[in-house]
């Protein structure tokens, strides 16, 4: 028999109430039936998280910068590795508890429309080609391809989902067809015709005034219907409470249970679905329907190989985790996700020259992590990495934002001490920005509206007194931003010597940036959004039209350009058709380069990406 016959036998054996518990997150034991407890929720958005020691790749967005899918498949093959290997050892306890299973609710797809949005950094950028392709690269990597799946991606947050946050459990999103079908929903689309998802996970807020895990349009008529989807649909968590106490579209959750299921939500994140039995009884959905829900769930656990004892997984050794192999593609990975925005000449640095490393994010753990992080045993600081190459003098010189920076009265943060620092120093690296305790959601995070969301590109008002201090001294400045997402760098680009963005790069970030600094490998990596001066320049943060919205369709002159990123090469792009182009290399560097092609329709529109190596004097044809 195949997965889904198995699947049907073993589910005509249940009762209705046993039906019922396995559709929740937590599912308990059916221990007649042979059936251990399963936890459904596992998160992997750049390595294995919460789940213990795990190798901590760049946040989502970097590994967007590096354009390079192929790595990023690389990335996710690691990544599955050390999720299987934790699985095998925890399953010997008997039951898979929460952060210990196979079924991984990551990636995010959804569209960084704005950058006020706080989790824009889980998502791959602003272009849906990119986050498409980016999305298949990472779902084929964790779901590998042998007899069974390895992992199962799940594709979240469908749909039209991108804040804001404080508004994401009552927010009714209002999107016209255009910009639904092109903006929103092509990159989920895209996944699941080249990548075969498991599964897909509803978004908490409304689209065009339906629940999105409870939509008829969304689920069943659009992703079943439109986009052929085969796999299985999880709920936000709380999403389905969502439907009675905040949208209100029904009266209490055994409705907004029975209308989800009904819709073609067959897992929830919450507790809603402990009243379908009772909307059962009351006539509100029928068993077959919840039969076929749970039919769904139990071909994907017998596909994931845990009712057998052949999965050829259940041979990958604990040791996997954090290995050597893991650190080497995760410092790669790293490194191409660096970009380059400006460069006069004054990079690459000599080790021997006299830098003065000065800046809040300069010896920071936390900018490393980005969120839904595991935990690293080894990472590298950007001090940590900078020491590797050179002998570096630091000063935190401010906090990284004014709460924290009025709460500091000791010397060690104070500006004097970086004027000392830069004062004894040739060249001033500085390292400046935001960390994720700045943007991310709901609920979690500092300087923001309580939401997780931004509400200025600025950096904090002790940054900038910090920067006229020392740009001041007249110093030569190499600038290095943290953040996950748009910062305003229009001073820095008319003021400093080099322009370095640094999206929060894993645990291998500090002795990458290094690697990059110094010169032992050539930046490559590209913006996957558009960097804008102010908030000023953009709608509506409510507003959903993609009208001045991204590069594709906004009206004023961005600071940096999508898709901009210098190496210290000189690359020259001959196009010879539409589909061919002559890369040369007329530099002095050996260099990965990202070349990126358009279409204009009319509007221009990424259509196609690749990242080749091109040592010096080399020249290569590329064709799409």
């Amino acid at each position: 028999m195949n997965f889904e016959e198995r699947a049907k036998e073993l589910v005509s054996k249940m009762t209705i109430a046993e039906k019922v518990s396995q559709m929740k997150y937590d599912a308990p034991a059916i221990e007649r039936l042979g059936i251990c407890a399963y936890n459904w929720w596992n998160e992997c958005l750049h390595g294995v998280a919460r789940a213990g020691t795990a190798t901590v790749f760049p946040q989502a967005i970097a590994m967007a910068s590096s354009f390079d899918d192929t790595l990023l498949y690389e990335v996710a093959c690691a990544i599955s590795d050390e999720a299987r290997a934790q699985y095998n050892e925890y399953k010997k306890f008997g039951e898979t508890d929460i952060y210990q299973g196979l079924t991984y609710w990551s990636p995010n797809i959804n569209i960084f429309r704005d950058p006020r949005w706080g989790r824009g950094h889980e998502t791959y950028g602003e272009d849906p080609y990119l986050t498409g392709r980016m999305g298949c690269a990472f779902i084929k990597g964790l779901q590998g391809n042998g007899k069974y799946r390895k992992l199962d991606a799940t594709i979240k947050h469908y749909a039209v989902h991108s804040g804001p946050e404080s508004l994401r459990h009552s927010f009714d999103a209002r999107v016209n067809e255009k910009d639904l079908y092109e903006t929103y929903l092509w990159a989920f689309r895209y996944c699941i015709e080249n990548a075969d998802p498991s599964a897909v996970m509803g978004a908490y807020n409304r689209t065009n005034g339906e629940a999105c895990c409870a939509s008829k349009t969304l689920l069943s008529d659009i992703l079943r219907g439109k986009f052929g989807f085969k796999g299985y649909v999880v709920s936000d968590c709380g999403a389905i409470c969502d439907i009675n106490r905040n949208h209100k579209i029904t009266e209490n959750e055994a409705e907004s249970a029975a209308l989800a299921v009904n819709c073609g939500c067959e897992l929830n994140c919450g507790s809603a679905y402990q009243w379908l039995k009772t909307a059962y009884l009351e006539g509100m959905i029928s068993e077959e329907t919840i039969t076929k829900a749970v039919e769904k769930l139990f071909a994907a656990r017998i596909r994931l190989g845990m009712f057998d004892d052949d999965c050829e997984y259940d041979k990958i050794p604990y040791e996997v985790i954090e290995c050597q192999k893991h650190k080497e593609i995760n410092r790669r990975m790293a490194q191409e996700s660096i970009v380059l925005l400006k460069n006069n000449g004054i990079l690459p640095l000599k080790p021997e020259t006299k830098i003065a490393l000065i800046g809040p994010n300069a010896d920071s753990r936390q900018m490393l992590l980005g969120n839904y992080n595991g935990t690293p045993s080894d990472y590298y600081t950007i001090l940590r990495g900078m020491r590797e190459f050179s002998d570096v003098i630091y000063a935190k010189g401010c906090a990284l934002h004014d709460v924290e920076n009025a709460k500091i009265h000791y010397r060690g943060t104070s500006e004097k001490e970086a004027v000392v620092a830069a004062n004894h120093a040739d060249v001033i690296v500085m390292c400046m920005g935001i960390d994720p305790t700045m943007e991310g959601e709901q609920g979690d995070y500092y300087n923001t509206d309580a939401s997780g969301d931004r509400l200025t590109l600025d950096v904090p008002d002790c940054q900038k007194s910090l920067y006229d201090t020392i740009i001041k001294l007249g110093k030569p400045i190499i600038y290095v931003n943290v953040s996950g997402s748009c910062v305003n760098l229009k001073r820095q680009k008319e003021e400093c010597d080099a322009i370095i963005q640094l999206f929060y790069p894993g645990a291998m970030g500090g002795i990458a940036l290094a690697d990059v600094i110094f010169g032992k490998v050539s930046p490559s990596g590209r913006l996957p959004v558009t960097f804008y001066e102010s908030v000023d320049d953009l709608p509506d943060f409510e507003d959903y039209s993609m009208k001045n919205r991204t590069y594709k369709f906004f009206k004023g002159t961005p600071v940096f350009e999508f898709g901009h990123g210098l190496t210290y090469s000189d690359i020259s792009e001959k196009w010879l058709d539409e589909k061919t182009v002559e890369l040369t290399n007329n530099g002095e560097y050996d260099t990965w380069y990202s070349v990126l092609r358009y279409e204009y329709i009319p509007h221009k529109s990424l259509c196609g990406f690749k990242k080749v190596f091109l040592k010096k004097g080399e020249t290569v044809t590329v064709n799409f």
